[in-house]
């Protein structure tokens, strides 16, 4: 029996039925974080669980009974329920079910909560050795801080990387490198980091945070400022992070060899750092 949660309850994912006018499925009216589980226990509940509040106020979107602590004991339970001891659990609320209707419902209409979890392991190979990336035009909406039902952009970029043979594609407005489809994006030259400042055009990613911290805990200039593809192209290496791929080394750009196209050692003290970070918080 594999358990969801679904309008407060656990319930067999066979009984997860969701009403064809819900919001969500309709309009993308929702949204959603993912968080993961390192030997049985969630980590960095809290500070998704809080970006996840931001994301409904910047929406307009009524969490009213929801709180930090009681979804972190949803995610919690719903992780032991399904037995998962290395993987992750999906959340996403939507402004509930009403007749389709592109202003929002009338404000006594309850907001769809759902959870389901997967078990995974880390990706140590990619971790140890590298990914390949693509470039594509960034063809999203303004509003990317929010982490909104509004992924079309995301899967069309995701989906030329993997036509391509790559693991992401690294998104850019008019030349300037924006993040990934899925992840952050940082560029290491002459032994600082520079990544896209955190406004509305990337997600303040919670790994994000964790590199920031990481590296000024070992004296690493971390500069928050917008740089080129030609500064991508010419960077001594680069990474990409998210809750899903940690903190991953992207060795090729295109056809362009990221420095000798192996795992720089600036990568290789964050993922240090990063796998000290979930020994202590996990």
């Amino acid at each position: 029996m594999t358990y969801i949660f679904i309008n407060d309850e656990f319930v067999d994912e066979s009984e997860g039925k969701i009403n064809y006018s819900d919001r969500g499925y309709n309009f993308g009216d929702g949204i959603y974080e993912y968080i993961r589980i390192y030997d049985g226990k969630v980590f960095t509940s809290k500070e998704h669980y809080e970006r996840l509040f931001r994301s409904a106020k910047e929406i307009g979107l009524n969490l009213e009974g929801y709180s930090v602590e009681g979804l972190t004991e949803v995610t919690k339970t719903l992780a032991a329920k399904n037995n998962v001891v290395n993987g992750g659990v999906y959340i996403q609320v939507t402004r509930g079910v009403a007749p389709r209707n592109h202003p929002f419902p009338d404000a006594s209409t309850k907001s769809v909560f759902s959870a389901f979890s997967k078990s995974y392991d880390r990706p140590y190979e990619e971790l140890k050795n590298g990914v390949k990336a693509i470039t594509v035009d960034d063809i999203r909406w303004l509003r990317c801080d929010i982490k909104s039902l509004n992924l079309l952009g995301n899967v069309l970029a995701k989906e030329k990387a993997a036509q391509n043979g790559a693991s992401e594609a690294i998104m850019h407005r008019d030349q300037t490198v924006t993040e990934g489809s899925s992840s952050n994006v940082y560029a290491v030259k002459d032994g600082k980091i520079y990544t896209h400042p955190a406004n509305n055009l990337i997600l303040n990613g919670i790994t994000r945070r964790i590199i920031k911290k990481s590296a000024e805990a070992l004296n690493i200039p971390f500069i928050e400022e917008a740089f080129t593809l030609d500064f991508l192209n010419d960077a001594d290496e680069v990474i990409i992070s998210s809750t899903s791929i940690e903190v991953m080394p992207v060795i090729q750009v295109n056809d362009n060899k990221i420095g000798d196209g192996k795992v720089g050692q600036i990568t290789k003290q964050l993922q240090k750092s990063f796998d000290n970070y979930i020994e202590s918080e996990a």
